[in-house]
């Protein structure tokens, strides 16, 4: 028999959700493959952390790119 989650358990999940905005995006299945293997391989605790960290970096090197010009 399933377990039901306490109600305060999933008021804390929803606070703590409700930080947050939620992207998605599509990729193949190879690209996918990809990401993760390389996310595991540099030592990202999650592939989100990853694709964030990526983010930021390449809108950090974007911003410096356009004012070095």
């Amino acid at each position: 028999m399933a377990r039901k989650t306490p109600d305060y358990q999933m008021r804390a999940l929803k606070k703590y959700q409700a930080k947050f905005k939620e992207m998605r995006f599509r990729v193949l299945p190879e690209d996918q493959e990809a990401i993760i293997a390389h996310a595991k391989r540099v030592g990202d605790k999650s592939t989100s952390a990853f694709i964030i960290r990526a983010i930021k970096q390449t809108m950090e090197r974007d911003l410096s790119d356009s004012t070095d010009k």
